[in-house]
């Protein structure tokens, strides 16, 4: 079942159980000793920043799949280190990031080297909004790009948060490659809680050997691995890198809203829970898939009447980063939210990126 740490940050108690939760997470996605004292390290200097620079914020730490499927090489799972403040943001991010720029009180470590520590690191700043930092540290430190494997330039990343800081969330989200296919996925269990999160961990793994079905055929092949279960709402997107195009199907209550030359558009699903009641007939909706596309998926827990900025469909922000801003900034105390709450964004990766 997804397992997700949503750790409130707002005196230097909670900084431990941030590290606790790194390391928690890192015996989940089979680190060594090394790398699990590398995701404590980051864990703990990213809460500390918290405190420190924008007085509080939230720790949100995962075990994700990587935001790049290469092929011909194992896919191993990562543990991801978000945070998310309102704070007072950061006016020059290069400064923050050189090694001379530390948190007092901290272990030193500072901005700069939990990036060169992590095998993926980005954030959003902006003065007087707040800020957002992703980092994800995986088994071995990351090759150089002229080492790996080819490919396929379209990345994913997420959040999910657990309703009430409960342990397990009932939104689940994965990823797949079958040659120049890759398949996104998110799945959102009826109601929330282990039983909800029961029902969109068996959409994940139904997924993976789903990897070369079109969407319609996959969410067929889901609904026969729900039953049983509370049954779920599940989109799943496909992008086909040859041909250039997107693929999407859905039913039930995900929000989808595709990116395209700027403008958004919303995907439409079908009513209906998967594993439950699935509808007879399945649309599939088909457009081109080019270098500046960006596609936004969402459980209900993100108000429905939520506004993408500028920033949304940018393609050289890691998508992760992404949804954390997009939770955040949707979010307000006026505006609780009444369930389990993810995002995830598919995009693009630009000719000269990662």
């Amino acid at each position: 079942m997804p397992r997700v740490w949503d750790v409130p940050v707002h005196d230097s108690t909670r900084v431990r159980d941030a590290r606790v939760a790194a390391e928690h997470a890192a015996s989940m996605a089979g680190l060594d000793e090394q790398r699990t004292a590398t995701a404590a390290l980051v864990a703990t200097e990213l809460a500390t920043n918290l405190l420190k620079h924008a007085g509080g914020g939230q720790v949100l730490i995962d075990v994700v799949s990587p935001a790049v499927l290469e092929a011909g090489r194992e896919t191993n799972l990562l543990v991801q280190v978000a945070t998310v403040d309102h704070g007072p943001g950061i006016a020059d991010v290069s400064a923050a990031l050189g090694d001379g720029f530390t948190t007092t009180g901290s272990l030193g470590a500072g901005l700069g080297t939990c990036a060169r520590l992590a095998d993926d690191f980005d954030l959003h700043s902006v003065p007087g909004q707040g800020t957002v930092v992703v980092a994800r540290i995986g088994p071995v430190r990351a090759v150089a790009a002229r080492e790996r494997g080819p490919a396929v330039r379209v990345r994913a990343g997420a959040v999910n948060v657990p309703f009430g800081g409960a342990e397990y969330s009932g939104d689940a989200w994965a990823w797949v490659r079958a040659g120049d296919r890759v398949t996104l996925m998110l799945a959102d269990g009826l109601g929330h809680g282990p039983q909800a999160a029961h029902a969109s961990g068996a959409a994940v793994e139904a997924l993976r050997g789903a990897a070369h079905l079109p969407p319609a055929e996959a969410l067929r092949r889901l609904d026969t691995a729900l039953s049983g279960t509370r049954g779920a709402a599940v989109a799943v997107a496909q992008v086909d890198t040859q041909a250039a195009t997107l693929r999407f199907a859905g039913v039930g209550n995900i929000g989808a809203r595709l990116c395209e030359e700027g403008t958004w558009r919303h995907l439409v699903s079908r009513p209906g829970i998967v594993g439950t009641h699935r509808p007879t007939t399945l649309r599939e909706e088909e457009t081109a898939w080019s270098h500046d596309r960006v596609l936004v998926l969402h459980s209900d827990g993100l108000p429905s009447r939520w506004t993408p900025t500028a920033d949304t469909c940018r393609t050289d922000v890691d998508p992760a980063v992404t949804a954390a801003v997009t939770v955040r900034d949707a979010s307000s105390p006026a505006r609780p939210v009444r369930d389990d709450t993810a995002v995830v964004v598919l995009a693009s990766t630009p000719p000269d990126g990662p």
